[in-house]
């Protein structure tokens, strides 16, 4: 990471949403460094965890399993600030990233001077030197020959914008349009910020860091699976399979109930057995076992670890199963239930299916609430945290409609 020094800091953030007023947060922050000539010196780029739920994740593709690893904003505030001071800020609407960034910044207790006093807009900067082209990034670099490739990613989107920066210096040459920027960029007292020492965290690191949770179990001597034992870990994995999906939150959750219960990776392999078994017993109960039974068992299978010829060897197992058939878990009517994150169709259509399921939408999670429906499992939303704590199952929008009748059904909570 470069030292300050005078030119160009490129930035750009994917954001929460629009608006700081509404609590909105920065999840992602790229900077791209450039000399005065226009020369590319460093590069740098983070996510950042907001401590809410993402937003339209819809655009900016961000997972809250990939922000779970992220650093706070004050954790980076000492890096970016070390990148931005002396430099003269640029971006793409910088008045918007600006305007987030320093939000964020007093968030983090540091008052930064205005970025968008001395910087450059190279939006607002396209009227000059690329009078025909739209003012979106995607439109000013495609008149500009600009490369774009993965919009709605900081990084990539700040190397766009230090590419119009780079076309309008060449344009403007030999006399540099921003001589006066550069230098007020110099001369502008930055508070000091000390680095922490957080490095930065780049997309796809939950599928880097993240195994199997089984295998993060501890390798040690099994015990007898007891009931005492084996009873609350199948409750946990009735919650944290509802939706056919373990989040990282959840696989986090599994492992910490097996620490506590002292369970080594083989008596959770035994119990993920006996766990299958039991469905499988359910799946036999009416004397045929359909093809949407048997995908269900081969998906839960893969959910815990398990070989492809487990689910045959459930299937093959005679009698009552050591423990209970699991997934007993249904909503009735007057359940109330808390949805959290931006969905398809918008929260306001989904909190109406479920008034027509005759569920009771609710604002906030208490301890009466049922079921949390997040469009993002991984959510770090105070609800999301709030409803882990109470052990409230959390599930996606496509589960919550596999729970209740279609939208246009009249009948009662499936």
């Amino acid at each position: 990471m470069s030292s300050s020094r005078p030119g160009y800091a490129v930035i750009d953030v994917e954001t929460t949403g629009l608006r700081p007023s509404w609590h909105d947060r920065v999840v992602e922050v790229g900077v791209v460094l450039l000399d005065p000539g226009g020369v590319v010196l460093d590069e740098w780029c983070t996510l950042v965890n907001p401590e809410r739920d993402l937003g339209p994740q819809r655009i900016h593709g961000i997972t809250a399993a990939d922000v779970r690893h992220a650093p706070t904003f004050k954790e980076i505030a000492g890096s970016l600030a070390r990148l931005l001071r002396g430099r003269v800020p640029v971006a793409h609407n910088l008045r918007f990233d600006a305007g987030l960034l320093e939000y964020e910044f007093a968030r983090a207790g540091v008052a930064i001077p205005s970025l968008s006093d001395v910087g450059v807009c190279t939006m607002t900067e396209a009227a000059r030197f690329l009078p025909v082209a739209p003012r979106t990034l995607a439109g000013c670099c495609a008149v500009a020959d600009v490369p774009l490739d993965g919009h709605h990613d900081a990084l990539v989107d700040a190397r766009a914008a230090a590419g119009l920066l780079r076309h309008y210096l060449a344009l403007a040459r030999p006399r540099p349009p921003w001589a006066h920027a550069l230098r007020a960029a110099a001369s502008l007292p930055w508070p000091p910020v000390p680095p922490a020492g957080t490095a930065p965290v780049r997309r796809g690191v939950a599928a880097e860091r993240d195994t199997h949770f089984l295998a993060r179990l501890l390798d040690r001597l099994p015990r007898a699976a007891d009931t005492v034992r084996a009873d609350p870990y199948f409750a946990l994995l009735d919650r944290v399979l509802l939706d056919r999906h373990i989040s990282a939150a959840e696989a986090d959750a599994l492992i910490a109930l097996a620490a506590q219960l002292d369970l080594s990776r083989a008596d959770a392999v035994r119990l993920h057995h006996d766990y299958l078994t039991a469905l499988a017993h359910a799946a036999k109960a009416d004397g045929v076992v359909t093809a949407d039974e048997r995908d269900e068992l081969d998906l839960v299978a893969e959910l815990l670890g398990l070989p492809p010829e487990a689910v045959d060897e459930a299937l093959a197992t005679d009698g009552a199963p050591r423990h209970p058939a699991a997934g007993g878990f249904r909503l009735e009517p007057g359940d109330p239930v808390v949805f959290t994150g931006e969905m398809d169709g918008g929260r306001e259509v989904w909190e109406e299916r479920a008034r027509r399921a005759g569920l009771v939408p609710y604002g906030n999670i208490t301890k009466r609430v049922r079921l949390l429906v997040a469009a993002d499992p991984d959510s770090m939303s105070g609800k999301a945290r709030k409803a882990r704590a109470y052990g409230i199952p959390i599930v996606t929008p496509d589960a919550f409609a596999r729970l209740i009748p279609p939208a246009e059904g009249k009948g009662g909570v499936a």
